[in-house]
């Protein structure tokens, strides 16, 4: 092998390099949290954190962002990931909280549940984007978390694969919206569903687009009467009236 060879395989991989610096300040367990659904208008909101060990073991094979793979390489990480953590633990915020609490401070409690329910109790914590307080252990809130810290990739895959499937289960109960392809994002193809059925107990009535699509759709088939869409028992869903722009 010549010598350049050798240089370029022994060069650290970047997405592990944070944590193997952490490791050799003498934080051993090194967690990173994630969650997938925060920009979403449907569904619910999946929080994961996850401990990789270290050494070669916890170099998961394809580990990149959930959002740069493939729906299969998701899956095939996902298995990777549940098989080599050390710990792991997904959290799902149901639409209901996050409509009564808002989606910033739902976020930072989901992921500081996820951290809370590892089975391991991590050294250090590194978060995706955001600063999470009251943990136990110090952290790092990271750019784009997913991209450099393994940690936090696997967590980002834990997160979504969850919350993926979640959604193909929703699109069962209601067809009509297609959460099996948009996932609950904002697309015109979920645009238009929302702007002719209105909003489903599963759309977060906080982002304006659904209030919007509530109010027009109540003001055409009842006028008078702010009605949503039924729930599965034929109940009408009684629509909550706080507004904030989708982020």
């Amino acid at each position: 092998m010549s010598a350049p060879a050798r240089r370029a395989d022994a060069r650290p991989d970047a997405l592990w390099s944070m944590e193997g610096s952490l490791r050799r300040r003498g934080f051993a367990a090194v967690a990173g949290a994630d969650e997938a659904g925060r920009g979403a208008c449907a569904g619910p909101l999946v929080a994961a954190a996850c401990i990789l060990p270290a050494g070669r073991r916890g170099r998961v094979p394809g580990l990149a962002d959930s959002k740069l793979l493939t729906a299969a390489a998701r899956e095939r990480v996902y298995a990777e990931v549940v098989d080599r953590a050390l710990a792991w633990s997904v959290v799902v915020v149901d639409v209901p909280e996050l409509d009564e609490r808002g989606m910033h401070v739902t976020n930072i409690e989901a992921l500081r549940r996820a951290v809370g329910t590892l089975a391991v109790t991590p050294d250090y914590v590194l978060t995706d984007g955001f600063p999470v307080p009251g943990l136990a252990q110090p952290g790092l809130a990271v750019w784009k978390g997913d991209r450099v810290a393994a940690c936090v990739a696997a967590a980002s895959v834990l997160a979504k694969v969850t919350r993926d499937a979640m959604m193909v289960d929703l699109h069962g109960r209601f067809p009509h919206y297609e959460f099996d392809v948009h996932k609950g994002y904002i697309t015109d193809l979920h645009t238009a569903a929302l702007d002719r059925f209105g909003p489903c107990p599963e759309h977060r009535h906080r982002f304006v687009n659904v209030a919007r699509a509530r109010d027009a759709h109540a003001a055409r088939t009842a006028p008078g009467t702010a009605r949503g869409p039924m729930d599965d028992d034929g109940r009408v869903h009684q629509s909550p009236t706080p507004v904030e722009n989708s982020r």
